[in-house]
C-alpha cells in the first residue's frame, strides 16, 4: 500500500493500491481500455472498475471517455508522473530483496532507434537474458526518433534508451557515450562532385536530400551543419532507418549525409566523401532518467553495456 500525499489524498481516504496505479498507467499509455486490459492480462470490466475506484478516491476524473476516444484529464496528466515514480520505487524495492534472495528479477523497458550501427543490440540483450533470465526485457523502437525516446524517458515510460541526441541532454536525463563517428556524404558515382576529396555545405545547396524525419539525431546534426553555413537544404525523402538512405542514392534520387557505419564504402555506384570542417560527429548514447534511482536490473544492464561497448 502506498499513499501519494502530493496529489491531494486526504488522511481519511483509504491508501492507494499499487495495482490501481499500475492499471491507471497502462490506460494512460495505451489511451484504450481494451488494449490496456489485454496488456495487464485482466478483464476489461475489472480494469474499468479499478479506474472508477481510483477516481472516487481522488475525487476527480482521470480520463475523458467517449465512444471514440480516451484522453487524460488535467488530473490524469498530473497523476501520471507521480504514478510512474511510485511504481518505479516499488519495483526497485522488490528488486533489492530479490537480489539478496539470489537471482535478479524484475522487468526493463528499453527504447531504441531502428538502426544503431556499431551496436549489436540482439547480442547484448541475449547476453543479458542468459545472465539474468528472471528479468523480462521489452524493446520499443522509436516512432519519432531520439527526441521521442528522450520524451518517453522523462515521462517514465522507458527505463533506458539507446539514442542519438546532439548537444547537451535535456534536464532530467543522464547519458553515457557509446560511439562517436564522423558523418560522410554519399553521392551517385556519376555526380559532378564525386571526384573531389570532400564537400562543403555550399557544394550541396541545390541537391535533393534523403534523410531521417525531424526529431532524429542525424536529421538534427545535418540541419545544423548546413544552417551554420547559411545553406538551406531540401529533404525529399525521409527514412526511419538511416542505413537505408544510400539505397535511394543508388537510384539517383538525391544525396545523403550519414554516419560512417551507414556509408557503403566500396560500392562502385556510389561516392563516399568526407565533409568540410567543422564536420559534425554522430554520437550514440544510452540514456536513463536522472530523477529516480536505477533499479537493480537496470544497473546490471548498464554494467554489461560498459563492459562490451567501447567508444571508437
Amino acid at each position: 500500500m502506498f499513499l501519494l500525499g502530493s496529489i491531494g489524498i486526504s488522511d481519511s481516504c483509504d491508501p492507494m493500491e499499487l495495482r490501481h496505479l499500475e492499471y491507471f498507467a497502462a490506460v494512460a499509455e495505451e489511451l484504450n481500455f481494451t488494449r490496456a486490459a489485454r496488456r495487464l492480462h485482466i478483464a476489461q470490466s475489472g480494469l474499468s472498475a479499478a479506474i472508477r475506484s481510483l477516481e472516487r478516491e481522488l475525487g476527480l476524473p482521470l480520463f475523458e471517455r467517449t465512444s471514440k476516444r480516451v484522453a487524460l484529464t488535467d488530473a490524469g496528466i498530473a497523476l501520471l508522473p507521480e504514478a510512474r515514480t511510485t511504481l518505479a520505487a516499488a519495483r526497485a524495492a522488490r528488486d533489492a530483496v530479490d537480489e539478496v534472495r539470489g537471482g535478479l528479477r524484475g522487468s526493463l523497458t528499453i527504447g531504441t532507434l531502428a538502426s544503431l550501427g556499431i551496436l549489436d543490440l540482439p547480442a547484448l540483450v541475449g547476453r543479458f537474458h542468459a545472465d539474468h533470465p528472471g528479468v523480462a526485457i521489452s524493446l520499443q523502437v522509436a516512432a519519432r526518433g531520439s527526441a521521442d525516446l528522450a520524451r518517453s524517458l522523462l515521462e517514465g515510460a522507458l527505463d533506458a534508451a539507446f539514442l542519438s541526441l546532439p548537444g547537451a541532454p535535456p534536464p532530467g536525463l543522464d547519458r553515457r557515450l557509446l560511439a562517436s563517428l564522423p558523418l560522410l556524404a554519399v553521392l551517385p558515382a556519376g555526380h559532378p562532385l564525386a571526384g573531389r576529396d570532400g564537400v562543403a555545405p555550399a557544394d550541396l545547396a541545390d541537391e535533393s536530400f534523403i534523410d531521417s524525419p525531424v526529431g532524429y539525431g542525424n536529421r538534427t546534426l545535418v540541419d545544423r551543419y548546413m544552417a551554420a553555413s547559411n545553406v538551406h537544404r531540401t529533404v525529399r525523402i525521409e527514412v526511419h532507418d538511416v542505413s537505408a538512405a544510400a539505397d535511394f542514392v543508388r537510384h539517383g534520387l538525391g544525396v545523403t549525409i550519414v554516419p560512417s557505419y551507414a556509408a557503403p564504402h566500396g560500392d562502385p555506384r556510389l561516392a563516399v566523401l568526407p565533409l568540410a570542417d567543422p564536420a559534425p560527429r554522430w554520437e550514440l548514447f544510452i540514456a536513463t532518467p536522472s530523477h529516480h534511482r536505477p533499479s537493480t536490473a537496470l544497473r546490471a544492464l548498464l554494467r554489461l553495456v560498459d563492459a562490451h561497448v567501447h567508444v571508437p
